[in-house]
């Protein structure tokens, strides 16, 4: 026998839906899909067979998140490649894509060859790595058809960082010059519009997010070039996402958990003052500005933005976090960063909200599982079928707990969701057939993590 493992008794999810059947896994990858009786025979006559017990437990593919922040380099003071895989291991994610916006920033071959680097020494969940689009680097990848990235990160506006690429020229020339089987990301907010109305007492208004999109959008069209349009935020972007679809471009979308789980509420009043005294009870010591520590870009939008988001779960490609993380001192500062961490938060808050009825388990795997994979061609991740790698998140769907209870993995240590009662944790997961994590401990060693090819 070969090095098989039999997740044994659980409960496939997939995007089609549940079914009641064990997974074999030879080694790294998916060997067979087996039915429940069968196995039972499997297991006694074949002793070299490790039996993982999943009986009321619910079996995803691993989760891949296509956007977060790991800060390495320069900004380790607030997550790394070790303690931000950690905390997607503790969220049940088995792969992300890290965004170029560090220090240096992620912009020429060297730049790309440290960042992954510092990866491969250090992450316990499978990567990959964007580079940043600037005002001069347009024929980068033309020059070098092999660099190693996973896609070109376009900030079409200002956020964390100097990647700021506001110039039309240059937005087209990237548009024209990146291969066509390659995804272009954006942040897409209008910079003259950001500035304009930032002067006149007004943070980034929907308009400025809608103007880009629409740009975005007709530089796709215009150049055919697959553009991914980042963190949807409002109704209007939806409409013109959903719009660019039915016209058959080459458009695909993600939606972030902190757009569909908070609203501009967090920024003032009686709730946030609710949520910030949860806050403290997990950082003992903070004084919290509200304001500051849930600011974000694009902003937290109203409700009748986040219940479109809700209704047009069909638009979104992806669920992914933009986990962000900074420390609490540094989002309580003269002049706070914006984003907020999200990696061990996105899969319960989808679980809670599937106990609720606001979504199924089978969209959680097409947005979370087989959407990413399919978005980014990212080949033999985010099925549970045979040949797809071994990436697997056990999930006990019935365990209910509270964010912030337990200590967090990732290094800022803290969460726009502390206090929020949860129905579904993550158990175990399985990284290309070995243990990852189990029961709130990474068991991954440094390193473990590959680099996604795509």
């Amino acid at each position: 026998m070969g090095n098989y493992t039999l997740i044994h008794k659980g409960t496939i999810v997939g995007s089609t839906g549940l079914s009641r059947a064990d997974v074999l896994l030879d080694g790294t990858r998916i060997a067979a899909i087996v039915d429940p009786a069968g196995a039972d025979d499997l297991a006694s006559l074949s002793p070299d067979i490790h039996v993982v017990d999943a009986t009321d437990l619910l079996v995803f593919p691993g989760l891949i998140d296509v956007h977060t922040h790991m800060r390495q380099p320069g900004g380790e003071q607030k997550e790394d490649f070790f303690t931000g895989t950690s905390a997607a291991l503790a969220g049940g994610v088995t792969s992300i894509f890290a965004m170029p916006n560090t220090a240096p920033a992620i912009t020429s071959c060297d730049t790309l060859d440290l960042a992954l680097d510092l990866a491969s020494q250090n992450a316990v969940c499978d990567y990959g790595v964007f580079i940043g689009a600037t005002n001069t680097n347009m024929r980068l990848k033309a020059d070098h058809p092999d660099l190693l990235e996973c896609g070109l990160k376009m900030y079409m506006g200002s956020s964390t960082g100097d990647l700021l690429v506001e110039d039309f020229g240059a937005q087209y020339e990237h548009f024209q010059l990146y291969p066509h089987d390659r995804v272009i990301g954006v942040h897409a907010e209008h910079e003259p519009a950001v500035r304009y109305f930032g002067q006149h007492g007004e943070r980034r208004p929907h308009i400025a997010a809608e103007i880009e999109v629409a740009r975005a959008v007709a530089l796709a069209e215009r150049c055919n070039r697959r553009v991914h349009v980042c963190h949807v935020s409002s109704r209007r972007e939806v409409e013109i996402i959903r719009d660019a679809r039915a016209r058959g471009l080459p458009v695909t979308c993600e939606f972030a958990p902190h757009y569909l789980f908070l609203t501009t509420d967090f920024d003032h009043g009686q709730v946030t003052e609710q949520r910030t005294d949860e806050l403290a009870m997990f950082a003992p010591g903070s004084i919290l500005e509200p304001q500051s520590l849930y600011q974000m870009n694009p902003p937290l939008r109203e409700e009748r933005d986040i219940a479109t988001l809700w209704a047009n779960l069909d638009v979104a490609d992806c669920i992914a976090t933009d986990h962000a993380p900074h420390t609490l001192a540094e989002k309580n500062s003269a002049k706070p960063p914006s984003g907020v961490p999200g990696l061990e938060t996105m899969l319960p808050l989808l679980l809670t909200a599937a106990h609720e009825g606001r979504l199924t388990l089978a969209d959680i795997a097409r947005l979370c599982c087989e959407g990413p994979a399919r978005t980014f061609n990212i080949a033999a991740k985010g099925r549970i079928a045979p040949g797809f790698d071994a990436d697997i998140t056990l999930v006990d769907p019935r365990e209910q707990w509270v964010i912030g209870e337990r200590p967090y993995f990732s290094k800022c240590g803290w969460s726009p969701f502390a206090g929020w009662h949860m129905r579904g944790i993550v158990k175990q997961v399985f990284l290309r057939g070995q243990l990852a994590f189990a029961d709130g401990t990474v068991v991954a060693k440094r390193g473990a993590g590959k680099r996604i090819s795509n």
